[in-house]
This record gives structure tokens, sequence and C-alpha cells, in this order.
């Protein structure tokens, strides 16, 4: 039998060779695949909870195996990036920043891009990654990009002192809109996983993918308001900047950190195109995971 095969209908006697060994009667354990346009075994994933916590906390250790600064790069990524952004920009360009410090206007963004694409390159990559898990043993596939993502979430955590202090240093004002912070980054780890796994199940048959992906990123970041306000695009070509699902989620980063006026069309845009993203991705993912062990 192909591993591929397994998804479909596996049996496994329970018990093994001291249960023969000791006259046991075998009880046999049926896994078979869901069924449903979406197909997702709630109670499966459930049960494999410490499977995803085992591989997020693989990732993260292989991420950082070996170096000298560790979990430090998690903060420095985004305060150099920052300090760049903040010289070229903001210095240099003169680019706007709505009235608030550019540093910070620039840090904010900079940490919800970071953690985003970190995740969709992880997250893309993470199948082929695991091709030995994935040819040796059943487990639902949904949590190798599940774990990549939130191993992004762990990064982006890690970093958030940082952005705690320049909140304090430029004396930002924090209000009720705070509450809404936890809200968006939901928002966008369930973008990131909705595009990390329709990457990852394209990636298996297509490796193109793992070579267009910084490509990628590196496009889709000057299309998104990081470094520039969706207020410095012209009233009449906003609604291009909306289909872009990252502009309501950096933007709404902003308004709920920095008590800023939430763009609720912007937001309610990103979280239509979060949820059709996510459903696209899910469906294909579960459409092709039958053949990756085949492929792969």
């Amino acid at each position: 039998m192909s591993p591929s095969s397994i998804p479909e209908t596996a049996v496994e006697l329970n018990g093994g060779p001291s249960a023969i060994a000791q006259g046991h009667t075998q009880v046999p354990v049926i896994i078979e695949r869901s069924h449903g346009w979406l197909g997702l075994n709630w109670r499966e994933l459930w049960a494999y909870r410490g499977l995803l916590y085992f591989l997020t906390w693989r990732d993260v250790k292989v991420r950082y195996k070996q170096t000298v600064l560790g979990a430090a790069w998690a903060v420095i990524q985004p305060l150099f990036t920052m300090v760049i952004f903040t010289i070229v920009f903001g210095k240099f360009a003169g680019m706007p920043s709505d009235g608030i410090p550019y540093p910070l206007f620039a840090y904010v963004g900079t940490l919800g891009w970071a953690f985003f694409s970190n995740a969709i390159t992880s997250g893309g990559n993470s199948v082929v990654s695991s091709a030995n898990l994935i040819t040796k043993t059943y487990f639902p596939r949904i949590i190798i990009p599940a774990a990549a993502v939130v191993a992004g979430l762990v990064d982006f955590a890690v970093a958030l002192p940082v952005l705690a202090g320049l909140l304090i240093y430029y004396r930002a004002e924090v209000s009720w809109k705070l509450s809404f912070f936890p809200v968006v980054v939901v928002l966008a780890t369930l973008l990131a996983l909705g595009v990390g796994m329709l990457l990852a199940a394209l990636n298996v048959k297509y490796r193109d993918i793992r070579h267009a992906l910084p490509f990628l990123v590196q496009v889709w970041i000057f299309v998104t308001p990081v470094i520039y306000p969706a207020s410095l695009v012209p009233s009449r070509w906003r609604w291009l900047l909306r289909l872009n699902p990252m502009t309501g989620i950096i933007e709404a980063y902003r308004a709920s950190l920095l008590s800023r006026r939430f763009d609720w069309g912007s937001l309610a845009a990103s979280a239509v195109l979060t949820l059709v993203i996510l459903t696209c991705g899910l469906f294909i993912f579960r459409r092709t995971e039958k053949g990756f062990a085949d492929v792969i």
C-alpha cells in the first residue's frame, strides 16, 4: 500500500506484538478520509493537538539552531527594517505618516508584515520540508502549515516588548481600541494560514513556488501600506488597495495600537478576502493532500 492511500482508508491493529503474545484480542482502528466539501475532522484535529505543539516548537528551534543571537533575531529583523525605513523614507524621502512619529509608524507596520511574510514563507515550504514525516506516518496534514504559522506567532510575541517600549517612548495614546488588537492578530493568522496552505499544496507539485515566494513577498510589501499610509493613495484608486487583504490588517494594527480612526470598510474587505482565501486554501490543500506522499 502506498502512503498516499492512507488518508482514504487505513487499518491499524491496536496492541502490537505484545498483545499477540499475551493472547489479547486485537481491536482494529480504522482511519477514513473525511467527507464533505472541506472535509475537516475537528475531533481528529483536537486529538492531534500535541503534534501541533511539537511541530511548532520544532520549527522555532530549527530556525534558531546554532545561531549566536537565537530568538533575538525575531526582534532584530523588524527593528533594523524600521531603522532603514526611517532613514530612507522618513528622513530622506519625507514620507508622511498621518501625524505619527515615523519610527513608530514604520515599526507597527513592519512588525505586522514580518509575521505575515515569515508565516507564508515557512508555511509554503512546510510540506516539502517535512517529506520524511509525511511518507512514514499518518496524521492530519493540515497540522504542518498550521505549525509553521503558529511558530511565526511566537516570533511576533517575542518582538512585542520592543513595540511596548516605543509606545512608551513616544507617549502614544492608548485607548479602548487596543482591545481590537487580538482580533486583528487572529485575522492576520487566518490569512497567513490560508495563503500558507495554498502555497504548500502548490509547492509539492510545482517547485517553482519555492523560488517565486521571495519575489512575491518583496512585491507584496510595496502594495501594502507598511512604509506609507493608505491615505497617501488618491481616493479614486483606494479601492484597488483594498483588494489587498493585508491593507486593512496593517491599518487596523495602527488604529488599535496608536488609537487612530478605524477604516471599517477596509477592515471588512480584508475580513471577507481572508475568509475567501482561507476557504480556497483549505479546499485545495484537502483535495491535493492525498497525493503528497507519492509526489513529494
